[in-house]
């Protein structure tokens, strides 16, 4: 029991989701009734248990783990969120919605059930209150990353949806002004993390904002060097710029500087394609496209 307890408590602590794990070690726990004899630490293990046991479709287990936690804490939030998870996992969506509001209702910063009922409404096909959801959490935790993640990808998703109209591309270049924003958001607050300034390039070179995207796939080498996907972002930019005319604005790379981008990243797609054990032909179709972007 020790062992298994301290490796839930390790699981619990590193944030890591291994729902089968949790459930094979914890529902010996539950159902033998040991996991009463660790005090307040109890609690948490039929939690994590009841949340896993969801996941893995375990309903049987879920629902012990939630009728404990409920005559613990009865009228919780934290256990009315695990009944709102039970009834989705069950199919009752709207009914673990009206659950979910419940709660905002009666507090409105409540992370964990607020972030429930975006997924929720996402599952449930609703994008536009799923959106608008995220932004009204966004408002109140400005600082989660994640959440300005999650809605970057929500706006792209859309974007996906609505471009192949013709008559809403204003509307989807509304959506990639809108993810764009959300990952300044995300670069603001992980600052450096390779993977957000790469997504927020490629944002940009969709949009058609060469030069800002170019600077963001050379801020994708400088943070992780020879990043062959930020390498070739690099390639794209100063190809599209240099058979552009020239730009007039004093603040816009020169020619001179953007050929020498375009060479340093030639030689360094050449040398990470030349080196280890790529296949020569690989190697040479390769350097082809890169000498000729």
């Amino acid at each position: 029991m020790v062992n298994a307890a301290k490796v839930l408590q390790d699981l619990r602590a590193s944030a890591e989701r291994k729902p089968d794990v949790v459930v094979r070690l914890g529902k010996p726990l539950v159902e033998s009734g040991a996991v009463k004899k660790l005090d307040a630490d109890a609690w948490l293990v039929y939690e994590q248990v009841a949340i896993a046991a969801l996941e893995v479709g375990d309903d049987t287990l879920a629902h012990r783990c939630i009728e404990a936690l409920e005559a613990k804490f009865p009228g919780s939030a934290r256990v009315r969120r695990l009944q709102g998870m039970q009834l989705e996992a069950v199919g009752r969506l709207e009914d673990a919605g009206e659950i979910y509001k419940a709660i905002l209702r009666e507090d409105e910063t409540n992370v964990l059930a607020a972030k429930r009922q975006v997924m929720l409404l996402r599952t449930m096909g609703l994008p536009a209150e799923a959106i608008g959801a995220l932004v009204k959490y966004l408002d109140i935790n400005y600082t989660d990353f994640e959440g300005w993640l999650q809605l970057a990808d929500f706006y792209l998703e859309e974007l996906m949806n609505t471009f192949v109209f013709l008559d809403q591309l204003l509307a989807a270049f509304l959506r990639y002004a809108q993810a764009a924003f959300c990952m300044e958001e995300v670069i603001m607050l992980q600052p450096q993390n390779h993977v957000f300034h790469l997504k927020y390039a490629e944002i940009l070179y969709s949009q058609d904002s060469i030069g800002l995207a170019l600077k963001q796939f050379c801020r994708v080498v400088e943070l992780c060097k020879d990043h062959v996907r930020g390498l070739y972002g690099i390639k794209l930019c100063t190809s599209r710029l240099l058979k552009a005319a020239p730009s007039r604005n004093p603040a816009a790379t020169s020619q001179e500087d953007l050929k020498a981008i375009d060479l340093l990243a030639t030689e360094r797609l050449l040398a990470v394609y030349g080196s280890g054990n790529a296949a020569a032909s690989v190697k040479t179709t390769s350097a082809k496209w890169i000498e000729s972007a």
